[in-house]
């Protein structure tokens, strides 16, 4: 049976998952050294709704990837989200239910939010694309940039004030470039006026338990981050 969004983990499960990223109620606030790395990608100007993006999204065939798929997973959460999250693409759970990050992955993307104070209803969850790539593969470059647009207009419509970044791919396709994750994460980038921080995908941090506490210190980056901009 499908994981939904709902699903809740049981309490030994979720203080395993606190524990092994390392979280700790009584962590200092002190600053992190911010770098900025701005980024080129021009934000869509143009009058825009979600009613509008949402049916342009659904019936998409402007790639291969429609050959595939069984929906396009536009995305969740509240419209007027402060906080987004950007993964790659969607997997076999999200293209059967339409929603991004269901499953396990999506079960640690959940409490990663509820260790920092969010819950997912607070936050609009997307991808880099709106489709399933076969086998769970990485979306290619034309893949990319052919469904990039939409993420693009997403944004100009919530209007966040902090945009998290799961995983290499996303974080390459968003950022334009090549730089491996490890050089990614542990500073502030820029998309736009829109400040980036860049964490470890939730299906990779289920197969590394040591990269969980560096993906906790990004999100504490993060909060920082928005607290810095909110005064």
């Amino acid at each position: 049976m499908a994981i939904t969004t709902s699903s809740v983990l049981d309490n030994a499960t979720r203080l395993q998952y606190l524990e092994a990223m390392g979280i700790d109620v009584w962590v200092s606030r002190a600053s992190a050294d911010h770098q900025q790395a701005p980024v080129s990608d021009a934000l869509p100007e143009t009058i825009d709704s979600w009613e509008l993006l949402q049916a342009e999204v659904a019936p998409c065939t402007k790639c291969d990837l429609c050959k595939t798929r069984t929906q396009t997973v536009f995305g969740s959460g509240n419209k007027n989200a402060e906080w987004m999250f950007i993964g790659e693409g969607p997997g076999q759970n999200e293209d059967q239910q339409g929603l991004p990050f269901v499953g396990k992955a999506g079960q640690l993307l959940t409490e990663m939010l509820r260790a920092i104070g969010l819950d997912r209803e607070e936050v609009f969850i997307a991808n880099i694309v709106k489709c399933r790539p076969p086998a769970n593969r990485d979306p290619n470059p034309i893949e990319i940039e052919t469904c990039k647009p939409y993420l693009l207009r997403q944004l100009v419509l919530i209007k966040p004030k902090i945009i998290v970044v799961l995983g290499r791919v996303a974080a390459q396709a968003l950022l334009n470039t090549d730089e491996p994750i490890g050089r990614l994460r542990g500073k502030i980038h820029a998309l736009n006026d829109t400040p980036v921080v860049v964490v470890y995908h939730p299906a990779y941090l289920l197969r590394s338990l040591l990269d969980k506490r560096k993906a906790w210190a990004d999100l504490k980056l993060a909060m920082q981050t928005v607290k810095h901009i909110k005064g």
